[in-house]
């Protein structure tokens, strides 16, 4: 018997090379399908669609959604001035995973954000990013670990009962928080490291660090289950 099927949605790179090719690509870190397989679930790969308003109806055959991490959101979709050391925008992107995260919301899918994720469904709620902080990343390209505290009584809390070291690479954070989120764990320093939506909205839940680049599969598999019932 197959597992839920998890839609993770993916990058979209305007010159990727592989083999003899160089071309325009939809892509995704290896590691998140792997990730999703190991949870007991059926990893289906995502990628932007010129039509947003199709979001809906894909939702509709999915078991549970998975925002990946990747490039800033871009500052106007939260009103902001853009700082300069914010990355460029990536608007297709932004606009394809806003109407996933809308749709997932509206239909009641279980749905997990991962970093970019979890800052997207903070600003698709109407909440705010902190656009450039220090600490949370390692060299370019390498993840750094640092512990994060859950809170007690949320849904985070039931994964991870006790501090927890974890994979992350950021340099954003969510400031105001989105209608109907709660602060579902903290790093040492205060930042937010995750939300959730509680109440009876079915399971919401988004992640800063990377759980990809760890062993721990804990947090996904708790989709899985919500994606099974």
């Amino acid at each position: 018997m197959s597992g839920p099927l998890i839609g993770i949605s993916t990058y979209l790179e305007n010159d990727a090379r592989w083999g003899v090719w160089r071309q325009p690509a939809a892509l995704l870190p290896a590691a998140y399908h792997r990730l999703v397989q190991r949870a007991g679930g059926v990893a289906a790969l995502l990628p932007p669609d010129d039509a947003p308003a199709v979001a809906a109806s894909l939702v509709a055959r999915l078991d549970g959604l998975v925002i990946a991490g990747g490039p800033d959101v871009d500052p106007a979709r939260y009103g902001a001035e853009r700082d300069p050391r914010t990355g460029p925008p990536a608007p297709e992107r932004d606009a394809w995973e806003l109407a996933l995260i809308e749709a997932a919301l509206a239909s009641g899918l279980p749905l997990l954000g991962v970093c970019r994720g979890m800052q997207l469904l903070n600003v698709a709620l109407g909440g705010t990013l902190r656009q450039h902080i220090a600490g949370h990343t390692g060299a370019p390209g390498a993840f750094t670990e640092h512990k994060v505290t859950p809170v007690p009584g949320t849904a985070l809390a039931q994964v991870h009962p006790a501090p927890v070291s974890v994979p992350a690479y950021h340099h954003q954070a969510v400031d105001a928080l989105g209608e109907s989120l709660i602060p579902s764990a903290f790093a040492e320093d205060g930042t937010v490291e995750a939300v959730e939506r509680p109440g009876g909205d079915g399971f919401v839940l988004a992640i800063q660090w990377h759980p990809e680049a760890g062993a721990d599969a804990s947090v996904v598999r708790a989709l899985t289950r919500a994606a099974t019932v």
